[in-house]
């Protein structure tokens, strides 16, 4: 019962610190959170209509209006998150005066921001380039959500420990949009485990991030599509990842809160 009640505690906090996050950056009105679905939307068919005229519909046999769509929408749940929770504990430091909230809260709540945002950019995207005749319906609807919330996970690790570094060595969070493009061909967006040459599969399949996307595309493309992924070795780096996180955060907060 006493671990029920602390439950309860700490999501009401997780989700006044949500909605604050929410009316912090988007405003009261709802332009602001519009452009969350804007921006992968004009992306996505920027690049649908770039490829259209200069690629053929079909490239190693996947279409590739949810080619683009399935990878960029991970490679922004990835880069948001990243981006998101770097700072995040020196932006609400005075929040850290309150006895009850701890930086884990503060961090959960951006980051389930975050994830809930690309989510519905996700789903709204998807709609879109299915009226447009781009893409069918999921093959595989418990794959892709499986994939989804793996791809979330270890972002979420990820992103904990670059926010624990970046609290530790100021210079490592102005080069955040560095490293998010560094990322990028080791994400799995804009490449797939079974076109990697056969010599060098095993070693890029050590990097987690790839293991979420192609569970996405197995969703979405089905058995027609090979793809290679082992959630559980993604979901216990994830593990790994928000662990040393944790410890990184709690070693840098006392200073931040003395300075």
């Amino acid at each position: 019962m006493t671990v029920l009640v602390s439950a309860r505690r700490h999501a009401r906090l997780v989700g006044a610190l949500f909605m604050r996050e929410i009316v912090t950056r988007f405003g009261r009105e709802s332009a602001g959170f519009l452009w969350v679905i804007g921006e992968p939307l004009l992306f996505c068919l920027g690049v649908l209509i770039l490829w259209s005229a200069v690629k053929p519909a079909y490239e190693h046999g996947i279409r590739v209006g949810p080619f683009v769509m399935t990878g960029y929408m991970c490679l922004l749940l990835l880069r948001h998150m990243l981006s998101m929770s770097v700072g995040a504990l020196q932006a609400n430091v005075g929040m850290l005066y309150h006895r009850q909230i701890t930086a884990i809260h503060i961090f959960i709540a951006r980051n389930l921001m975050e994830f809930c945002g690309a989510t519905v950019a996700f789903i709204v995207v998807y709609v879109v380039l299915h009226a447009l005749g781009e893409v069918g319906l999921p093959h595989d609807w418990r794959l892709l959500y499986s994939g989804w919330f793996l791809m979330g996970w270890v972002s979420f690790g990820f992103a904990m420990i670059m926010a624990g570094l970046a609290m530790k060595f100021e210079v490592l969070e102005r080069m955040i949009a560095v490293i998010s493009y560094v990322l990028i061909p080791f994400s799995g967006a804009f490449t797939m485990a079974a076109w990697v040459p056969n010599s060098y599969r095993d070693l890029y399949m050590l990097v987690p991030f790839p293991h979420g996307v192609e569970m996405v595309r197995g969703g979405v493309f089905g058995e027609f599509v090979k793809t290679q992924y082992d959630p559980l070795y993604a979901f216990a780096w994830g593990a790994i990842f928000l662990f040393v996180g944790l410890i990184l955060i709690a070693d840098a907060r006392e200073r931040i809160l003395v300075e």
